[in-house]
């Protein structure tokens, strides 16, 4: 499954439009962490700060070949030797991972995707009682420079609905400046 609108611009100006350290802190990513899981990893722009910061595994996983190319030679040039990088599609396949096993979930820039509610409930069956689900999109301005469509982008409060639907709890919606809003989220 690829999401709709789901072209990358280079890794480059694709680098420039975050601050990963800052955004998995604020999210609650902690070094006691023992397994993280980035589904739609993307360049690795995220799996491979996660995995320095961890004393466990990050999982990243990505249908786009490319991107899995990108985020393994991320993890090589930091000499990370806790991210396992796999080439999947998550949303037909699942991750694979056992059911109760992560205690904390990436879904960055993807819930945008017409199959959102699988992605959720791939994040739900994975993730332990209590385990956190973090949140990034786009801001709803049609100025920012790259993004989903206006049309599919999901307003704040939109987002944290769905993800509430889902059946996890959300909490305050944060600014991630300088095109993003993000959020924690908690399986109960």
């Amino acid at each position: 499954m690829k999401t709709r609108e789901s072209g990358m611009p280079s890794e480059d100006l694709w680098r420039t439009f975050f601050d990963p350290d800052l955004i998995l802190k604020r999210l609650g990513l902690k070094g006691d962490h023992q397994c993280v899981v980035d589904l739609g990893c993307g360049f690795g722009t995220f799996a491979a700060p996660a995995a320095a910061l961890v004393d466990g595994f990050v999982y990243a996983f990505d249908i786009d070949v490319q991107m899995v190319e990108a985020t393994q030679k991320a993890a090589t040039t930091a000499g990370l030797k806790n991210l396992i990088v796999t080439r999947r599609d998550f949303v037909e396949q699942g991750s694979g991972l056992p059911d109760g096993s992560a205690d904390f979930v990436m879904l960055f820039n993807i819930l945008h995707a017409a199959e959102a509610g699988l992605l959720l409930q791939e994040a739900q069956r994975v993730l332990t009682r209590h385990g956190i689900l973090a949140v990034i999109h786009w801001n709803h301005d049609p100025s920012t420079p790259r993004g989903p469509s206006m049309e599919i982008r999901l307003r704040p409060g939109e987002c944290l609905r769905t993800v509430a639907s889902a059946g996890f709890v959300t909490d305050r919606l944060l600014d991630l400046p300088p095109f993003h809003y993000g959020f924690a989220a908690r399986k109960p």
